[in-house]
């Protein structure tokens, strides 16, 4: 106990010349200085003493970041010039005590990590995450957090790329870590084409010369001045063309940064490394589908498609994709959507053909309850746009119903169906206005489950929902 009490009382008499001159510049009276000395006392002898806890450090070192905090306040509004003894070099030794007796404690480490940044200690930070991820190479939450830290404080794409590839020698396993890395290209396709946008650079060479007044002034664009060589050259000059300006910017577009090459290279080592988990595949369906206005977004879908036709042609998951893969992206009132709306209709009516010819007909009643499930949930945000034109929404409303005759009949609820499924169903199909759909699918589901609160609940407010769809 002496040996601990005395190095509490070394530690504290390191920050005499700080409290002393707190009270001589009044930002703190001798009462306050005193209760600090005390405070630290007090944690100093908890840390310095045996059976010191990880949140002993924490709660310290968020005492003295509280204490910072208001000597800044002081200082501001005092209009006192900021103390020689700055609070950020003793919070960072508390936290460097802190990881260095409990390294094992991760919380500790982000916290290490959240408070550098806040100082803008960049220098620090790097050295935090350097020895915070030699010992912890296997832990995946923090390879990610490296490599958002490089992407979106440095701006640098290389060393994200490097701690992601790292981060997959030691956890490869790591689903996450995969589908982080997916996200991280895409991000880094879309700032690329954000960018070129803003320069002007996604147009043609003619184009370039016919910026609207409009663009400028909002900020949409930012026109580059011209070279001498292009002031004397027509933009409708035919030898422009021969000049190479065309060719290199088909280069540039054309570049594996651009078409999608990287997130293709990363879903292939995915599937490979899950031996072509249709789950795992769907899962990376949908996170490049929420990047669908990425040019090269379609040609991503089409080879997670391919791959998941390959290496589990049967499995729901693959069918959902393959059938809802021709309208991701695209808007109900865009002109393009009503011919993919056919080629889903196609693809779901050619999937119901195949399943029905199975020998199994469990396991086919099982996936064509769940394909259609799928189905109705991504279909029905689609009937609340607004201006909609009524063809589609009959069409749409016909998709609906057939889709709700596969997958809520007796014997689909019973095979393939949880509750919480069943029920998130019905309550979407309640709030657009399917009452007899609803009372179709309650019927069959309270057949399985006579006693589940929630379909009770819905049954009660289904039978008064009005007619509003059908």
């Amino acid at each position: 106990m002496a040996g601990a009490s005395d190095k509490a009382r070394f530690y504290l008499e390191q920050s005499v010349p700080e409290l002393q001159e707190l009270i001589r510049k009044k930002l703190f009276t001798t009462e306050e200085v005193r209760s600090i000395a005390k405070k630290r006392s007090t944690f100093e002898h908890k840390l310095n003493a045996r059976g010191s806890t990880a949140s002993d450090y924490a709660r310290y070192a968020v005492y003295e970041m509280n204490l910072d905090s208001l000597r800044r306040k002081r200082s501001s509004r005092l209009g006192v010039k900021a103390t020689s003894y700055a609070g950020q070099r003793r919070i960072f030794f508390v936290l460097d005590r802190a990881t260095r007796k409990f390294h094992g404690d991760t919380d500790l480490w982000l916290q290490y990590l959240t408070f550098a940044r806040q100082q803008k200690a960049n220098k620090k930070v790097t050295q935090i995450i350097t020895t915070m991820l030699r010992l912890h190479p296997t832990s995946p939450e923090l390879w990610v957090y490296a490599a958002a830290y490089a992407m979106e404080e440095r701006g640098d794409i290389t060393e994200a790329r490097s701690y992601m590839q790292r981060g997959l020698r030691f956890c490869s396993h790591s689903k996450d870590l995969w589908i982080e890395y997916l996200k991280l290209e895409m991000i880094h396709i879309a700032k690329i084409l954000a960018r070129r946008h803003i320069l002007g650079l996604d147009v043609t060479f003619s184009e370039r010369y016919q910026v609207s007044d409009a663009d400028v002034t909002t900020g949409d664009v930012i026109p580059l001045s011209s070279t001498p060589m292009e002031k004397d050259m027509d933009p409708d000059d035919n030898r422009i063309h021969s000049t190479g300006f065309t060719s290199v910017e088909k280069k540039l577009a054309s570049t594996p940064a651009l078409n999608g090459a990287i997130p293709i290279a990363i879903v292939d080592s995915a599937m490979k490394k899950f031996f072509g988990d249709a789950a795992f595949g769907a899962h990376i369906f949908g996170i490049v589908a929420e990047f669908s206005q990425l040019p090269c977004a379609r040609r991503i879908l089409q080879h997670i498609v391919n791959t998941l036709l390959t290496t589990a042609p049967t499995s729901p998951p693959t069918l959902d994709c393959l059938i809802r893969e021709s309208v991701v992206g695209l808007v109900a009132t865009s002109p393009e959507f009503p011919g993919a709306l056919m080629t889903v209709l196609d693809r779901f009516d050619s999937t119901v053909q195949n399943l029905g010819s199975s020998d199994k007909a469990q396991d086919s009643t099982r996936t064509c309850a769940s394909v259609s499930r799928h189905m109705i949930t991504w279909i029905l945000p689609y009937l609340a746009t607004s201006g909609l034109d009524s063809d589609i929404r009959c069409v749409l409303k016909s998709m609906v119903q057939t889709a709700a005759n596969h997958c809520l009949s007796d014997t689909s609820v019973e095979l393939s169906s949880t509750k919480a499924e069943t029920i998130t169903l019905l309550e979407g199909l309640n709030a657009c206005g399917f009452k007899v759909l609803v009372q179709s699918g309650l019927v069959s589901a309270l057949k399985v489950w006579p006693d589940e609160p929630g379909l009770l609940a819905l049954q009660a407010s289904g039978l008064q929902q009005p007619d509003c769809v059908q």
